[in-house]
């Protein structure tokens, strides 16, 4: 069971594009945990890691929410445009969101 310090945001950035000396080892140390847990159950470890625990994590909230802007929080992205392409959210799937909503 993954220890719950772990965040979905991992990576925490100085500036956009740059990961600190201190959050690399934390990264570093967070991957050879979850490559060892995939390990330990069978898994693929090159195709099961950090990212995917991270995206799949995400998807799952959205879709249980269809909260845009909570996964945008929870990813830390800044614009809502890479939340959408991040999740993969798809035209029908706004459509549908749409005409749930009354107004």
């Amino acid at each position: 069971m993954l220890h719950q310090s772990v965040t979905l945001a991992v990576k925490r950035r100085s500036r956009i594009g740059e990961i600190t000396g201190h959050d690399r080892a934390k990264y570093a140390q967070y991957a050879r945990i979850v490559h060892h847990w995939v390990a330990a159950i069978g898994l693929d470890s090159t195709v099961y890691g950090t990212h995917t625990m991270r995206r799949t994590k995400a998807t799952l909230i959205y879709k249980r929410t269809k909260n845009l802007r909570a996964v945008q929080l929870l990813l830390g992205h800044s614009k809502l445009e890479s939340t959408v392409r991040y999740l993969g959210i798809e035209v029908d799937d706004a459509l549908e969101i749409s005409e749930q909503t009354e107004i």
